[in-house]
């Protein structure tokens, strides 16, 4: 048999390749909690027309991992429930951020970047010139952290305003710590050849050229592909699930299940040993004997139970940092409250307040006549503003502060919900890749039938969780 730690997308998305893979496999997936869907979380309201999202809400469309998601997406029959967000929808083209003690809209065509934008005191046409004088890195890196290497290269109003304040929305994270291979490992790896972002781009682009490029050869679509190509040609910014993101795991589960597998809730994951070729897993008081286990949950849960038998594994394993982040649903039955409408905003760190952004889903999505928002809180700086336990009423009330200050929105909120995520998104600070190298490299020449996947590890998107899972089961032996 095969077991599954976590019924988070990731471990569903495990199942299903494994499946896909070996059609009569005995599975089992084990999850801790009582529901399945992990830090996706969708409470809807039918009657009133709206979705609260305690997690993620959107999917990005483009790429080799979205591509995969949405090949996913239509093995199981979703493609009509797919909701899209074009690039020239007002959600996809107004993105703000919160600086100087004002909302600033973000450059979304060429005339944005010639000219000056607030907050920024110059065109950012300017970030090219200072990245081809900056000249090469004193010493050789291998790694640096996203804000160092931007301020280095394309300045530092750019690091201030620009990453620092992307990297809140991405991962709650702080670009000072965040390593630069995270986002931005070709443009690094770019710099460290060629001595510059734009050289090694101009450069590169001239090799290309002079290679002879081969015909390429149109491959016939395939059934899986068309839900792709859609999305390339409507031109696709966004898009999610009527109903909700979490439908994507509750359709993934009865799937799972419909093929024979178990999906066992509420468990209690007592004990993990490694026995030989195979894995002992104690859940509930019971052995399981098992071929092979995939873990999909954080890392720093896995750590404790190899702790006895793999205490190396485990150290790099705990290595791994998590930070908590409060998400505060809002929804007044009014659609007419916001001033600008857009995607939402993000608050650079620069700004010292303790929200992180806050997104207009009744601007992306249709919520009747509803204003629905988001507010992101904490991060990497949560107990700094909030300390250890902060009680639902003063996370609100700091929430409410912040959109009367900001979208000068006074009323009551007419429902909320606060969700406070504890460790809920790892954290891939300068040397991330290494480690994780490091973890397979254990588990590869320890022999121990174990395959990781998830968030701890390669990405921390929807998209990068669910081609985890299918790249790290497919090198299964069964």
């Amino acid at each position: 048999m095969t077991a599954i730690l976590g019924a988070g997308i990731s471990g569903l998305a495990a199942g299903h390749y494994l499946l896909r893979k070996t059609p009569t496999l005995p599975l089992t997936i084990y999850e801790a909690t009582d529901r399945i869907g992990g830090w996706i979380r969708s409470e809807r309201s039918p009657d009133h027309g709206y979705v609260f999202e305690a997690g993620p809400r959107t999917i990005r469309p483009k790429g080799p991992a979205a591509s995969n998601t949405l090949e996913l997406i239509e093995e199981l029959g979703l493609t009509d429930q797919v909701y899209s967000i074009s690039s020239n929808h007002t959600a996809a083209r107004n993105r703000m951020i919160y600086a100087k003690g004002k909302l600033n809209m973000l450059p979304n065509s060429l005339g944005g970047v010639l000219k000056t934008v607030p907050p920024f005191t110059r065109p950012l046409y300017f970030a090219a010139f200072h990245d081809l004088l900056a000249g090469r890195s004193k010493t050789a890196l291998t790694d640096e952290s996203m804000y160092s290497f931007v301020e280095r290269r394309f300045g530092k109003e750019i690091a201030d305003y620009a990453v620092s304040s992307m990297l809140c929305g991405i991962c709650a994270g702080d670009a000072k710590q965040i390593s630069v291979k995270f986002l931005m490992k070709d443009l690094f790896e770019r710099e460290q050849r060629h001595g510059g972002v734009i050289v090694g781009l101009l450069k590169e682009a001239l090799q290309n050229r002079k290679k002879k490029q081969p015909q390429s050869v149109k491959k016939p679509a395939t059934q899986m592909a068309r839900l792709a190509d859609r999305a390339k040609a409507e031109n696709w910014s966004i898009y999610s699930i009527r109903g909700g993101l979490q439908t994507l795991p509750e359709t993934l589960a009865t799937d799972l299940q419909a093929k024979g597998a178990s999906i066992v809730t509420g468990t209690k994951f007592e004990e993990l040993t490694f026995d030989g070729d195979r894995v002992v897993l104690r859940v509930d008081g019971k052995e399981q004997l098992l071929q092979h286990l995939v873990s999909s949950i954080p890392s720093y849960k896995l750590a404790k139970h190899v702790q006895k038998q793999h205490p190396q594994l485990a150290s790099t394993l705990s290595s791994i940092p998590f930070v908590d982040v409060c998400v505060i649903n809002l929804r007044y039955r009014r659609g007419d409250l916001l001033r600008q409408d857009g995607f939402g905003f993000l608050v650079p760190p620069i700004e010292n307040l303790p929200i992180l952004g806050v997104i207009f889903d009744s601007c992306c999505f249709d919520m009747d006549d509803n204003t629905v928002l988001t507010v992101m809180m904490g991060g990497a700086w949560f107990e700094q503003w909030f300390g250890k336990n902060p009680s639902d009423e003063h996370l609100l009330g700091v929430a409410l502060e912040h959109i009367k200050k900001i979208l000068h929105i006074e009323q009551q909120p007419d429902s909320y919900k606060v969700n406070l995520l504890r460790k809920c998104i790892p954290q891939y600070t300068v040397g991330h890749q290494d480690r994780v190298k490091a973890i397979r490299a254990y588990v590869e020449q320890h022999r121990l039938p174990l395959s990781l996947c998830g968030a701890s590890y390669d990405g921390v998107g929807v998209n990068d969780v669910i081609l985890s899972a299918r790249k790290n089961v497919e090198t299964i032996q069964q």
